[in-house]
């Protein structure tokens, strides 16, 4: 084989092998309502969106009112149609201020966890 042949056989194969990026972890990117927001009516869910796609079984969330209470929800479940989106239904809620306070565990295996508010003005 020629030196031309070697070296277009050696481009090739280092080819195949560059890796994807390394995977990062699952980090909240945005939520409807918008961290820190004030809305005017009660939302039904709270939808997250993530930077990673989540497992569904280690990932989840809960709503506590402003003085801490736990307030009852549905549990959170991932869009069936986007892996990356975590979404907590919830009963009407009155006027006031929540705490969202999710865990998620990404495809990479990595934990990450974290909270944000938004309030309910009349």
């Amino acid at each position: 084989m020629s030196s031309i042949g070697v070296l277009i056989l050696a481009a090739l194969l280092a080819a195949g092998f560059v890796g994807k990026p390394a995977l990062a972890h699952a980090f909240l990117d945005h939520a409807v309502p918008a961290v820190g927001s004030t809305v005017a009516a009660a939302p039904k869910q709270v939808r997250m969106f993530f930077t990673e796609e989540l497992e569904p079984h280690f990932s989840g969330a809960t709503l506590s009112a402003a003085g801490g209470q736990a307030v009852a929800t549905d549990t959170a479940v991932l869009d069936a149609r986007n892996p990356m989106e975590m979404v907590l239904s919830m009963p009407p809620l009155a006027p006031g201020k929540y705490k969202v306070s999710w865990h998620a565990v990404s495809t990479d295996t990595h934990r990450t966890e974290g909270d944000f508010t938004f309030e309910i003005r009349p």
